[in-house]
């Protein structure tokens, strides 16, 4: 395997000499300033490499030799904390004064503490009642970030060919404005009822949990006529998990550390383009 390493900053020369050892690699060659890649590394080394990362606050990923773009078809991702910075239910939640108690709920059922994810989410919702809509608009305008490299990531993976899913727990309001706005060709989220202008506390439809994030990823696959194993997919909490594992390559970003222990590679440091430094160039 090759064994790709990334920092934020560029990356110094003092590492090369002792994470070439630690893999058991042939050599290191330059990916760019903040990266390199070592060749014929030795993934029983992933312990040692791991804690030297971590110590170092890098990033590591073991890649097969050759693998890019070509390799893929669908790149899926969640939206909350993956995609963007935020949970856009806490932030939504501040405007009735009332994010620590709805962001305490999301970061447990994030971490995989609350094993029923419908039930967590309709409790959250129901405490929105009537919240005058007008407060989605300002989470959105105000509050709501793209995580570091996402556009460059997306404009890479879309000048490749790759066809863009962006599947969430969260809501409509906000995934349809991100399509939109990033000319992704596919999303699915939960829709917030809103009667006479004010949230009604109750979710609409099917709720988007693990296993419709999971059947959506296959549904989406089966349009495009490819495999999911030909599916990147990201993201960062328990509910991404189900459909991770439909990936031919999976990846935790920021995630929780159940997340970070089921997937393929791990970003804790690095934005959303360190998947560019994964993958060889679109020919």
């Amino acid at each position: 395997m090759n064994l790709v390493i990334q920092s934020t900053e560029p990356l110094p020369a003092a590492h090369l000499k002792p994470l070439v050892a630690l893999a058991h690699g042939k050599h290191a060659e330059p990916i760019d300033a903040c990266a390199v890649r070592i060749v014929e590394a030795d993934e029983a080394q992933r312990g040692d490499i791991e804690a030297y990362c971590e110590t170092h606050a890098l990033d590591y990923a073991f890649v097969r030799p050759g693998l890019g773009w070509r390799d893929f078809g669908l790149v899926a991702m969640d939206m909350d904390s993956t995609l963007i910075t935020i949970e856009c239910i806490d932030e939504i939640a501040d405007f009735c004064g009332l994010k620590a108690e709805v962001s305490a709920i999301t970061e447990a059922a994030m971490r995989g503490e609350i094993k029923n994810f419908n039930e967590s989410l309709i409790a959250r919702v129901a405490l929105l009642e009537g919240l005058d809509a007008s407060a989605l608009d300002q989470v959105y305008a105000q509050r709501l970030q793209l995580s570091p490299g996402a556009q460059t990531m997306l404009a890479a993976a879309q000048a490749a060919g790759m066809r863009t899913l962006l599947v969430s727990g969260g809501f409509t309001f906000f995934t349809d404005r991100l399509k939109s706005r990033l000319s992704l060709d596919f999303t699915r989220a939960n829709s917030l009822e809103i009667v006479d202008g004010k949230l009604t506390g109750k979710v609409l439809g099917e709720i988007v949990n693990a296993s419709v994030k999971a059947r959506t990823v296959r549904e989406t696959c089966e349009k495009l006529g490819i495999p999911t194993s030909r599916a990147i997919i990201l993201g960062d909490g328990s509910n991404d998990l189900e459909m991770m594992a439909e990936a031919g390559l999976s990846v935790a970003f920021r995630a929780k550390p159940v997340v970070r222990a089921a997937a393929d590679v791990a970003f804790n440091h690095v934005g959303l383009d360190g998947l560019l430094r994964l993958l060889e160039p679109a020919s």
